[in-house]
């Protein structure tokens, strides 16, 4: 069975993200980048599944050169080769989704597995769309994954709690924060994984056209949080609850 885990190039967590002084994006100038968090989860659900019959794991990455870096990392977690699609280009979740779709054609994975969601952009879109296109099943914010001969079980999170689903393969994961707890890469992995074979692509080998939709006008910081203002007591706090119609 072969699975495969779309991962993506993102600002660290760790780091505040900046806005470029002329407001057409987030500075990215010498800042730390690492694997979205969510798809590191799903590399590490990957191989925890080699266990139950997954036999090769390929790792996807859609941008630019320095994406490499990402797919070594997915490598010497336990991934056997890796895709990258270059383009300088920032390419939509639709566009996402449509390259995945092309490269499921051309794989044939029973089972793609990824982020529910990239924390730079939070669009949580990708997972759905590309199920969309391929017309298989999907399961979003799993909790739980279950393999069992042509069909897995998920369990996923819910406003009210949770629920079980079973999906035929082939079919779509998306993955989400209680799932596992990714490994770190030991240093023989990670000089394994400089060995391990890694295809460069464009969008023009899959015929694919990832021309933007959307266009940004202009991105801002949110305003700073101004200071509280401390009560004597109950009564204070109600009436100025009522002065600023939060309450009646």
């Amino acid at each position: 069975m072969k699975v495969l885990v779309p991962v993506k190039r993102v600002l660290d967590y760790n780091v505040k993200p900046r806005v470029k002084a002329d407001g057409t994006g987030v500075d990215l100038a010498n800042v730390k980048m690492s694997m979205n968090p969510f798809d590191e989860i799903a590399v590490e659900e990957a191989i925890r599944l080699k266990d139950k019959g997954v036999t090769e794991i390929v790792a996807v990455s859609i941008g630019e050169a320095k994406c490499q870096e990402t797919l070594r990392t997915a490598l010497a977690m336990g991934a056997d080769r890796a895709i990258l699609v270059q383009t300088e280009d920032k390419v939509e979740p639709l566009g996402v989704a449509k390259l995945l779709k092309a490269i499921v054609d051309a794989e044939q994975p029973q089972l793609v597995i990824l982020g529910k969601q990239a924390i730079d952009d939070d669009n949580n879109q990708t997972g759905q769309m590309l199920a969309g296109l391929m017309g298989a099943g999907q399961a979003t914010f799993a909790s739980k994954v279950e393999l069992a001969g042509d069909s897995v079980t998920v369990t996923r999170e819910v406003d009210g709690g949770s629920e079980t689903e079973k999906l035929s393969l082939p079919a779509i994961i998306t993955t989400d924060l209680r799932l596992n707890e990714p490994r770190y890469a030991s240093l023989p992995n990670i000089m394994k994984a400089k060995s391990k074979p890694l295809d460069q692509k464009t969008p023009a080998d899959y015929g694919v056209d990832i021309a933007p939709r959307l266009t940004t006008l202009k991105v801002v910081e949110p305003p700073k949080r101004t200071a509280g203002v401390k009560v004597a007591d109950t009564d204070e706090l109600v009436a100025k609850l009522k002065a600023m119609g939060v309450a009646k």
